[in-house]
């Protein structure tokens, strides 16, 4: 995981303002006949950013911009990319397609019906909103179809929890705000959620959040789960869980290592290294182990105390997890994992 940096960050501008950038870039040339050096738009909030051009086409009945994504200090897969839009006159309002390297929708359970470019509703918005404008400002017509493409979009997307949310081919256009704000839980805790919208969607009953990859693998396979009830819940099990209160399946599994379940088990509902510790005299406590007080890790105290202690952090986890969802139905389990992946010890 990349580090956040110890200064003043700087922010950056979602595909979904890029691509607005582009559409109104685009739109300018197909409509006046010039390209703008430079865009400025509406973000939802007010704001006015403005943005340079980085690639410009344009044909008989069309025209397209591109914009590179500026994510600012944020470790985003997509920043550096190129977002474009070609717009070309159509009939009945805005529609959207999705060009190469944006993905389509294949599952329910998500803003954007199955079948319909990955281009969320907000960018939409925004993108028709400029739309709207410029075609009153110039007297025209607000009849323009829009394709969005980024150019190695489909490759990028391996990075990210498209392919698991069942969307295909590419990235999203994203972007509630415009604006990215770097090392932000939001986007991560959004992508839970909207994995719990897919699962629920999919008529799933049982789904799982796991810290990491190695407890991940070995949850899958001891549930025999799809990947579409795998959520990527990393520290964020709070996040997951308040979700879930208002949105329940009937069984949910965490995963994970002795670390990360131990400050779940002492109450911790944000288990990064950053903004929860382990407590070590309750953790001696907790195992009946005093000399597990002298532990300077989670690992270090797994060392001193063995199974047991495991078997300890997998069952205080489970009662934490049962408060938290008292009175949803929602029963839990809970796997503890070493870091290759085999299972320490279970609480069902």
């Amino acid at each position: 995981m990349t580090r956040k940096p110890a200064r003043e960050l700087r922010r950056g501008w979602t595909t979904g303002a890029c691509a607005t950038a582009a559409v109104k870039a685009a739109l300018t040339r197909l409509w006046t006949g010039t390209f703008p050096e430079r865009v400025s738009i509406v973000l939802p909030r007010g704001e006015v950013p403005e943005f340079a051009l980085a690639h410009r086409d344009s044909g008989p009945g069309w025209a397209e911009a591109g914009i590179v994504k500026d994510a600012g200090d944020d470790p985003d897969v997509t920043h550096g990319c190129l977002v474009v839009a070609r717009v070309t006159a159509s009939r009945g309002g805005v529609t959207f397609r999705g060009g190469a390297g944006v993905g389509t929708m294949t599952k329910p359970g998500l803003p954007i019906p199955p079948g319909e470019p990955a281009i969320n509703p907000v960018p939409r918005r925004m993108m028709a909103a400029e739309v709207d404008a410029l075609a009153a400002e110039l007297g025209r017509a607000a009849d323009i179809e829009i394709t969005v493409s980024i150019p190695g979009g489909a490759e990028i997307a391996q990075k990210t929890w498209n392919p698991r949310l069942g969307i295909e081919g590419g990235l999203s256009i994203l972007g509630t705000t415009g604006v990215v704000r770097p090392f932000s839980c939001a986007a991560w805790i959004a992508s839970i959620h909207r994995g719990i919208d897919v699962a629920r969607a999919a008529g799933l009953t049982h789904v799982a959040g796991c810290t990491g990859a190695q407890s991940e693998a070995a949850v899958q396979k001891l549930h025999g789960l799809p990947d579409h009830a795998m959520l990527d819940m990393g520290d964020f099990v709070g996040g997951m869980v308040k979700y879930l209160v208002r949105h329940p399946v009937a069984h949910l599994t965490v995963g994970g290592g002795i670390g990360k379940l131990t400050k779940l088990a002492q109450g911790a509902r944000d288990l990064h290294s950053s903004r929860s510790r382990v407590d070590f005299a309750r953790l001696a406590l907790l195992s009946d182990n005093p000399e597990v007080a002298t532990a300077t890790t989670a690992l270090h105290a797994l060392t001193i105390a063995g199974p047991p202690l495991a078997r300890a952090v997998a069952e205080q986890a489970k009662r934490e997890l049962e408060t938290m969802v008292e009175e949803t139905g929602i029963t839990v389990d809970v796997v503890v994992t070493d870091r290759a992946g085999q299972i320490l010890a279970r609480a069902v």
